[in-house]
């Protein structure tokens, strides 16, 4: 068993699910894989099945009953790395949004010391490709607005590729986390800054998927903009 593993969510990914699994595997360093599948109509996770026997011991999968969102998935998979006792757990999309090689950067700045690694699209400017004018102001001011009302220096809040030392996710009451969009990563994120840990942004460059349907919505911007307000008043009651 490697000593990380990278967990990656999926809903209908037939198109991306085998390529973004070799190319995990390809990364010098040997991470583990685990795949939670929402049950995908399209056979994602069939072909995860398959793969299974070329990678034994390394690939994992669990199927879940329905599509219940990108926050529990991510749950479920923490709780599942967690009992398994991986020292670096990985957070990643299937699309290619995220470049597999760059796990090494986040996996090397958590061995130099950070308890949590982010993945930055702003750190260093405006790293994205292929995303609309629009969506890149939208993505950049948001993560403006979360410094604003939590009070967190991170300039990607919304970040979605991300490594954990497995002390974060112990500390945090995962029973708790109910958000499943950019509200889930920006209450991870507060989380990890409220119990005291390091966190650090690495520069990335985002790429926009090519295959597959993005699952952005009105609703998972609703819930990270009121999301956001919440989190902060509960911290003020000490609720969090």
């Amino acid at each position: 068993m490697s000593e990380g593993i990278v967990i990656i969510p999926t809903y209908n990914e037939i198109e991306n699910i085998e390529s973004i699994i070799r190319a995990v595997f390809l990364v010098d360093t040997a991470f583990d894989v685990l795949i939670v599948d929402d049950n995908s109509p399209d056979g994602t996770a069939d072909k995860v099945k398959e793969l299974q026997a070329e990678y034994a011991g390394r690939l994992f999968l669990e199927v879940r009953a329905g599509k219940s969102g990108l926050g529990t998935a991510y749950v479920h998979g923490f709780k599942w790395a967690i009992n398994r006792k991986y020292e670096y757990i990985f957070e990643m999309d299937a699309d290619f949004s995220h470049n597999p090689q760059d796990l090494e950067k986040l996996y090397n700045a958590c061995v130099k010391g950070a308890d949590m690694a982010i993945g930055s699209r702003y750190v260093t400017g405006v790293n994205v490709v292929n995303w609309p004018l629009n969506r890149v102001l939208m993505s950049y001011y948001a993560s403006s607005y979360v410094r604003l009302i939590t009070g967190m220096t991170i300039r990607d809040a919304t970040a979605g590729f991300i490594c954990y030392r497995r002390k974060v996710l112990e500390s945090i009451n995962l029973d708790r986390i109910k958000f499943v969009g950019y509200a889930f990563q920006i209450e991870m994120k507060y989380r990890a800054h409220a119990n005291g840990f390091n966190i650090v942004e690495v520069p990335i460059i985002f790429t926009d998927r090519t295959k597959g349907e993005s699952k952005m919505s009105n609703a998972i911007i609703k819930e990270a903009i009121f999301g956001v307000v919440a989190l902060r008043i509960k911290r003020m009651l000490n609720r969090l």
